[in-house]
């Protein structure tokens, strides 16, 4: 039987982490504080944002919210961008994307300041990444699928590991994190040619190509760790499934993330830690 690798056992250890270090914070009067900018009422948002402030309480972090109509003025958002990286007071900002059309989405992520770009979006703070340098943040959805391999100490060093999709946010970040901790890694994508050879090749298999239930059997082996970063909505099982077809993996590979209770579950957590470390770093 596969073990399921739960996101809330580590969700949990990465919030006992962050509250140990609010302790020095509150000995130098100081409450991290995070900016958190959404415009309009897309669910997924207001999901989000429900599951960041009820983590945030948990742990003592404040939220700053900044929240605009949809059809705002570009530049009232960019202004606001603006004050909150010259605020002192806050440590981390966070921009729910994406963006309205006509919103420039380049020119958000580059508003914002290495140092408080929590989310890793920035020019800067991928670079840090790609150099394995400390010059922002990763990813908080990328940062996620580390922490779960760390918390159940799953070996990276000399393995091999491929990611499938290459977007910013997840597929090479997340390739990047693993090339950092000395594992072997393949980023495959919708023009790759022979994907499920390479994929059941893989001694971890991370999914995150945003097609719901698409990877099954053809990717697997019987030792393989597979963390399912993807998350949609399947109207004929009428559940929120991930990329993988769960009940063909699970029972076959040798570790699995669920979806939900997965990575999304820890992505919150590592927000909260983020900005913990935005505001020890200042």
């Amino acid at each position: 039987m596969s073990e399921i690798l739960k996101g809330k056992p580590v969700a949990e250890a990465i919030k006992e982490r962050c509250i140990a270090k609010m302790k020095d914070l509150a000995d130098r009067s100081i409450t991290p504080t995070l900016a958190l900018f959404r415009v309009g009422e897309k669910q997924d948002d207001l999901s989000y944002e429900k599951g960041i402030g009820k983590c945030f309480d948990e742990i003592g972090i404040a939220i700053r919210r900044y929240v605009f109509d949809i059809d705002t003025d570009p530049e009232e958002l960019y202004r606001a961008i603006k004050d909150a990286n010259d605020d002192e007071n806050i440590h981390g900002i966070l921009v729910f994307r994406p963006l309205p059309k006509h919103f420039d989405e380049e020119k958000v992520k580059a508003l914002i300041s290495p140092q408080k770009d929590v989310d890793g979006c920035n020019d800067l703070s991928l670079a840090g990444i790609f150099m394995n340098k400390d010059l922002g943040f990763a990813p908080c959805t990328a940062q996620a699928v580390m922490e779960i391999l760390h918390h159940y100490r799953i070996e990276t060093s000399g393995k091999k590991a491929v990611v499938l999709g290459r977007s910013l946010v997840i597929g090479k970040p997340v390739s990047m994190l693993l090339l950092n901790e000395d594992a072997t890694v393949t980023v495959c994508h919708s023009r790759t040619k022979e994907i499920e050879t390479a994929a059941s090749g893989a001694d971890i298999l991370v999914c995150a190509t945003g097609k719901t239930n698409s990877i099954g059997p053809s990717y697997f082996n019987e030792h393989q760790t597979v963390i399912d970063v993807g998350i949609g909505f399947d109207p004929i099982r009428n559940k929120l499934c991930g990329d993988v077809i769960f009940e063909e993996a699970a029972g076959f590979v040798q570790a699995i993330t669920p979806v939900p209770g997965g990575v999304g579950s820890v992505t919150t957590a590592v927000l909260a830690s983020h900005v913990i470390e935005a505001a020890l770093k200042r």
